[in-house]
Order: structure tokens, then C-alpha cells, then sequence
């Protein structure tokens, strides 16, 4: 009996916990565009350049796991990618391509390959957020893996 009991409370939470993520997933975009910029002087470049300041919702998500439903812009081929650009739009829609914000894009680290696709995918990871490394894109997704293909 205690055996079933442990089962249950064990699935029951990881149904909470999926719940939790699928309701974030709808809204983390949103909540990521709510970034607003400053001009700050960079030593190293010798110009001012914009730095991100993170509402205090997207701090609350940092070093958190986050589902994020997106599209791969492969950096390096059309294959399987362990290191590539996470964009909220398609590809001809996307930051560098048409005119979209840096903040509808992330870099992400894959703990496994993911093939690529040009259609949705969702994808789960640590979120990190970045406002002193101008080499870099301000939301970096870490250790991420395949959830599923979108719908």
C-alpha cells in the first residue's frame, strides 16, 4: 500500500511539474520581451553599446528549468546541432534575419544532439541570463534536451 501510495504522489508530482512547465511555455516569450536596454561604455570596444536590464519576472526565471517552444537557426549546418540560436519566429522572421528583437533569441547547449527541423520544436533547459558579455546573447539555454515537436 505504500509502495502504490509513493507511485502516485511520485507521478502526481510530475504531472504538476509538466503542467507547470506547459503553462510557462505559453508565456515565456512574453515574459522574455519584457527587457528594456541602457547605453553603457564598453572598455574593451571603446564605444557605448546597449546593455540588457532584466525585469525583476525574467531574474525570477534565471538558473531555472524552462520549456521554451521556438525554431533551431543552425550556426553550423543543416544537421544535428549541440550548440545553435533558439528563435520565437521562423527562420526568415527571426533577430537576424528580419527584424525581430535580441530578446526573441537565445543561445542553447544541448546535453544530446538535436536534429534539425524547420518546423516548432520545444525544447527544456537551464536559463541563464547574460548582461555583461556583449560576444554573447543575453538568455543562453543550458544542459537543453528535446521535448517535442510543437504543435
Amino acid at each position: 500500500m505504500i509502495r502504490k501510495i509513493g507511485l502516485f504522489v511520485f507521478f502526481a508530482g510530475m504531472l504538476l511539474a509538466t503542467t507547470n512547465l506547459s503553462a510557462q511555455n505559453k508565456s515565456i516569450w512574453t515574459t522574455l520581451g519584457k527587457v528594456t536596454f541602457k547605453k553603457q561604455y564598453d572598455e574593451m570596444l571603446g564605444f557605448k553599446v546597449d546593455v540588457p536590464v532584466f525585469a525583476d519576472e525574467i531574474k525570477a526565471m534565471n538558473g531555472k528549468m524552462v520549456e521554451v517552444k521556438g525554431y533551431i537557426i543552425p550556426v553550423e549546418g543543416y544537421k544535428n546541432q549541440k550548440e545553435f540560436v533558439f528563435s520565437a519566429f521562423p527562420y526568415s522572421m527571426c533577430f537576424f534575419c528580419g527584424g525581430a528583437g535580441p530578446e526573441t533569441v537565445m543561445e542553447v547547449y544541448s546535453k544530446d544532439s538535436i536534429k534539425y527541423t524547420a518546423e516548432a520544436i520545444i525544447i527544456r533547459g537551464k536559463l541563464e541570463l547574460n548582461d555583461s558579455d556583449v560576444n554573447r546573447l543575453m538568455y543562453i539555454l543550458n544542459n537543453a534536451e528535446m521535448v517535442r515537436v510543437a504543435e
